[in-house]
């Protein structure tokens, strides 16, 4: 009886206590990436690799964003050959289908291969998470951090204040509902954007405006992924994630411009 009361205190301590080592350190960060899909985790892969302290918040108890579903269920996703480089960067094996002049990848494959890229590089990905506001300073508006809570305790209802995370810069790689974007142009009106929302699906166009459109919004604020669509009223794309992975990377490039040590 002793040993084992003793073996299961140590497992709580050490979950604990090792947890909140890692919470101190992820007060202040570099860079909070909202979002842990195909955009946010190939952001962090290549921000983390290049010595950027990251941190992803994810909602759910799960990683991958909309990759999980593939098509309708049927469990590939393609790109094109726009994203092979990519590919090859995070080891993720893909076929061509010569017919289709696409390139088709195994869903889960996707999402493992992005989540422990972005692990391995450096990047802390919590699930769980929840980002309900937003740090800011006026004058000149800045967004400088995150307010985050316990998705379990947002989806009870419970009153529980929030804890803050500082950073350098904030990503918002929510997908199609841009979260982060929406607090801000409901809450801080003088950053001075609207969000359109995304239109219906035109996939040739909507996967290279996206790219096109992925970047900074405002100080400390930057937009990825299908949250650019949202901002902007871009069309939609479906199951095709070359402009995801294309998004990830080049927001990164301008975090990693903007915020050089």
């Amino acid at each position: 009886m002793t040993i084992d009361r003793v073996l299961e205190e140590r497992i709580t301590r050490a979950i604990i206590k090792n947890t909140m080592l890692d919470w101190i350190g992820l007060s202040d960060v570099d860079v909070v990436i909202v979002g842990a899909g195909p955009s946010g985790m190939t952001a962090a892969r290549y921000l983390a690799e290049k010595g950027f302290r990251v941190v992803v918040f994810e909602r759910r108890l799960s990683f991958g964003g909309g990759i999980g579903g593939g098509g309708m269920l049927f469990h590939k996703v393609v790109v094109d050959e726009s994203a092979l480089p990519i590919l090859k960067d995070f080891n993720i094996r893909f076929a061509r289908d010569e017919e289709e002049d696409l390139y088709v990848i195994d869903a889960s494959e996707l999402m493992a291969k992005l989540a422990s890229e972005a692990i391995d590089a450096g990047a802390k990905i919590i699930n769980g998470v929840q980002v309900e506001d937003v740090i800011y300073r006026p004058n000149p508006i800045r967004i400088e951090g995150v307010v985050i809570q316990w998705s379990a305790v947002i989806i009870s209802g419970l009153h529980v204040d929030p804890i803050f995370v500082r950073s350098r810069a904030v990503v918002d790689a929510t997908g199609h509902d841009a979260e982060v974007l929406q607090i801000v142009a409901r809450k801080i009106p003088e950053a001075g954007f609207t969000i359109h929302g995304e239109k219906s699906a035109y996939s040739e166009l909507s996967e290279k405006v996206v790219v096109e459109k992925t970047g900074r919004v405002i100080p400390g604020l930057y937009v990825a992924g299908m949250s650019v669509a949202a901002l902007h009223g871009l069309p939609r794309m479906g199951p095709i994630f070359s402009s995801m992975l294309l998004s990830g990377r080049k927001v990164a490039e301008a975090i990693i411009n903007d915020l050089k040590f």
